[in-house]
């Protein structure tokens, strides 16, 4: 789905301009997204199997949830928001644990260009994954792994991108210490 975003400098600074994602996309314009992972109190990871008609990972095993910041949106309301539509969960803000913010730059074969501005999110999954309503044009399944799938990407197949796995790293470092 094409949206609005707002394009910022490759620092993350604004720069007051907007621009529909599948531009900024073309055009290598750097914006702002959300990664949000869900865990369980049982050390589980919730990772998303991406819908086969997605342009860039179609049908990989991915973040819990992720998605651009609308134009005009807060950090935290669209993180709420990509939560509600992708997996029909309502979360609160307090529920929201920043852990950091990376930087993605990836020239993908179908001419996509993502610059983008990672905002990371970890949050305690509560309900059954049963009770997830998947969005059928982001999510094509979902899915309990143990959480140290995070720490072996290189080793499994189709789940996670091995070139990630630093990234997939902290963020499993992370969930340990809010576990701790």
């Amino acid at each position: 789905m094409d949206e609005l975003i707002d394009i910022i400098t490759p620092e993350g600074k604004p720069t007051g301009k907007t621009a529909l994602k599948s531009e900024a996309h073309k055009n290598g314009w750097f914006h702002a997204t959300v990664h949000i992972w869900l865990f369980t109190a049982n050390k589980k990871i919730l990772l998303q199997k991406r819908a086969f008609t997605k342009e860039v990972f179609p049908g990989l095993w991915d973040i819990s949830v992720a998605g651009h910041i609308g134009a005009g949106e807060s950090v935290l309301s669209a993180a709420k928001r990509e939560v509600f539509e992708e997996i029909g969960l309502e979360l609160k803000e307090k529920e929201f644990i920043k852990i950091g913010t990376t930087i993605q730059n990836i020239s993908h074969k179908n001419g996509i260009q993502d610059n983008e501005f990672h905002h990371v999110f970890i949050v305690e999954l509560k309900v059954p994954v049963e009770k997830l309503k998947m969005q059928a044009e982001e999510v094509a399944g979902l899915q309990l792994f143990d959480l140290t799938v995070l720490k072996n990407t290189k080793n499994l197949e189709n789940v996670l991108l091995p070139r990630f796995h630093e990234y997939y790293v902290s963020v499993y470092d992370e969930i340990i210490k809010a576990l701790s």
